[in-house]
């Protein structure tokens, strides 16, 4: 055996909570990697309705690598919430028209970018994480933080708005696992080694 089908929307027989994100996301401006999943208390169609204000005009992405772990009420507020902030007003008049069509003639919304999560992700029950944002590999989102600025990888983050908490590991056993990019190895060198990456020494690993 080689683990779970990574092509299946639910990996756990008989529960239809947890599902592989990849396999249900029907936005193509939602990129998610291979095994990573989504739990939610309720009805797993929820994540698309969770990623706000992901207009199409914004042109701006959702990425998500592998193997990251997604609790329930997680919410990406997307660049299409963002106002006009150096003005005099952040008011949007353009948007309603009727004489103010061009109240945005020669300015544009400030964008920030894509919202990417790294690999091996943990991102815990109702945590915020905002337009442009970069969280790295092993980072750990605690829940009900909201996430306003990038997170480094093998971080754990907490609080509103989130700061670091902690590193998981001292930073040459970061710099060794950022190396080894374990996630992108075939499934069989992954299931070979589980009983490694479920341990804390990394030495143990093997080729």
């Amino acid at each position: 055996m080689t683990g779970p089908n990574k092509d299946i929307k639910f990996p756990l027989a008989h529960y239809d909570k947890l599902c592989f994100l990849k396999n249900i996301i029907k936005n193509p401006n939602i990129i998610v990697g291979d095994y990573t999943y989504y739990d939610d208390f309720e009805n797993v169609e929820n994540f698309e309705k969770n990623v706000k204000y992901h207009f199409d005009f914004s042109g701006d992405k959702l990425i998500i690598g592998k193997f990251c772990m997604i609790a329930s009420g997680v919410k990406f507020i997307m660049n299409g919430a963002n106002h006009l902030t150096d003005s005099l007003s952040t008011f949007p008049f353009a948007i309603f028209g009727n004489g103010w069509e061009n109240a945005m003639e020669g300015k544009k919304y400030p964008h920030k970018g894509d919202l990417v999560i790294g690999n091996d992700v943990w991102i815990g029950h109702n945590a915020t994480i905002m337009a442009g944002v970069r969280i790295g590999d092993g980072a750990i989102i605690a829940t009900n933080a909201t996430v306003v600025k990038d997170v480094a990888p093998y971080s754990v983050v907490g609080g509103n708005p989130a700061t670091e908490i902690k590193k998981r590991f001292p930073q040459d056993t970061i710099d060794k696992l950022l190396k080894l990019q374990w996630w992108n190895w075939d499934i069989k060198k992954i299931t070979k080694n589980i009983q490694h990456l479920t341990g804390n020494d990394i030495e143990s690993i093997s080729s």
